[in-house]
Parts: structure tokens; sequence; C-alpha cells
């Protein structure tokens, strides 16, 4: 009852600490141990298969982007033939495989000239808004925000032919073709629109040639692209469904690269 009173002068102090116990000890952290470990094998094996599929998810829906820049100046002369002059490619369209960590995955675009690259989009995409800006000029139409006016109707249209694709793809159950991949195919169309708005500059009547022309090559290249893209995706085949979907995706090339290739600084015309 005196223990909460303090030390008193002259009188020794017992000790109140208990003793030790070896078997608590043990089994703490023997216990501690097998949760630790147990929790730790748990926990690597879900972040291991979450790391597994987000990968593999990644990969299968957007790819490496640096894959579609592997370019040189040979890929790029004939990947103009090609997506200019899609009738006189007389090789297959087919792309490349080669076995890498025991999967096949696609040769990169320096050494498949069937495979998508983003560098000719991106480059394509810039010449087309500075050449219509310059087109602009020379009619005495050019405003400072004249370039944002136009970066932003070049990526509406971008988008417009990346839905057009995906969609189509998802139409007939082939959604797994990656991202960039659609987004690199559908951004061949500003070679074209270069070239289209070059020929305006320099004559302005022969828009009214070159854009049919210019939609029509188009419109052949993706038609060539996406009927390898179905066949090597789609599960099962419908050959009047896929000649639809392909008539479709050409069709459609008139009247976007109309809208794209008409250069003024409104939506409409």
């Amino acid at each position: 009852m005196y223990d909460n009173l303090g030390a008193q002068p002259g009188v020794p102090r017992q000790p109140t600490n208990a003793q030790p116990n070896p078997f608590g000890n043990a089994f703490y952290g023997a216990g501690s141990g097998l949760i630790r470990g147990g929790l730790g094998a748990y926990g690597e094996k879900i972040l291991g298969s979450g790391s597994e599929y987000v990968q593999s998810n990644i990969s299968r829906y957007f790819s490496d982007p640096q894959y579609y820049f592997q370019v040189n100046d040979q890929y790029v002369r004939n990947k103009l033939k090609v997506v200019l002059f899609p009738f006189l490619h007389r090789g297959h369209w087919t792309r490349i495989t080669e076995p890498v960590g025991g999967r096949l995955s696609y040769k990169p675009p320096i050494y498949d000239i069937n495979a998508p690259d983003l560098y000719i989009p991106f480059m394509a995409f810039g010449t087309y808004v500075v050449l219509a800006g310059l087109s602009l000029g020379l009619h005495g139409k050019f405003r400072p925000e004249a370039l944002n006016w136009l970066f932003i109707k070049g990526l509406v249209g971008w988008f417009l032919q990346v839905s057009l694709l995906k969609m189509s793809l998802f139409s007939l159950g082939s959604g797994e073709a990656p991202l960039l991949d659609i987004v690199a195919y559908a951004g061949y169309t500003f070679t074209g629109l270069s070239l289209a708005v070059v020929g305006k500059i320099i004559w302005s009547y022969s828009y009214y040639f070159l854009i049919p022309w210019i939609s029509l090559c188009v419109g052949i290249f993706l038609v060539k692209t996406m009927k390898r893209v179905l066949f090597a995706e789609v599960r099962s085949y419908d050959s009047s469904r896929h000649h639809y979907l392909l008539l479709f995706i050409a069709l459609a090339q008139f009247p976007l690269l109309i809208w794209l290739g008409n250069i003024s600084l409104n939506w409409l015309f």
C-alpha cells in the first residue's frame, strides 16, 4: 500500500518488474516472423500478378512508344510511296514477326515497311498546319489565332479518323489492336493533305483534282491495312460485314479530307 509513496530513506526498495517469459518472446518472434513472411509473400504475389496484368494490358493496347520512332530515310521514302500510291505497292501487306522473349513480336518500322510509325504522322501534321497558315496568309486571311485554330481542327480530324477505325474494329469484335497503331494509321492522312495544300498554294484549281485523288489513295491504303488487321484479330470471319465495313472506311475519307483540306477559319466551310 506504500508503493505509490516513493522511496523511503533507509528502506531498501524491492524490484517491481516481472520476470521475462522466454516462451512468450519465442511465440511472439515466431508469430511475427510468420505474419511478416506470409503477408510479404502474399503481397508480392498480388503485386507481381497486378504488375504483370498492367504491363500485359499496356503492351496489348498501347505498345512501346519508342517502337514507333525507329525509322530512317529509306523507310520514310518507301512509306510515303505506299501511302500516296498504294496501288503501286507490289509486295505483301502483312507485318514481319520475330521471336522476342519466348513470344512473337513485330519488327520495328526500320525493318518492315508495313509497320506503323508515328514519325511521319507527326511531321505531316505539323507540315499541314504550317502550310495551311501559309495558304491563309497568301490569300490575306491570316490572323494571329489562325495557327491555333488550324491546329485544333487538325486534331479533331485526327481524332475522328482514329474513332472511325477503332469503332470499326470494335463492331466486328476486334478491339485488341494497339491504340498507337490506330493513331499512326489515322495520322498518315496528313501526308496527302499536305500535298493537297501545296498544290492549292501553287495553283488553286489543283485542289479540286488533288483532294479526290488523295482521298481515294488514303482510302485504298486504309482498306489494305485494316483488311490485314481484321484478318489477324477477328476470331469469326463474316465476308459481307468485312466488305461493307471496308467500303465505309474508304468512302468516309472523301468528306473528312474535303473538310480538312478546305483551309478556312470556320468549322464547316
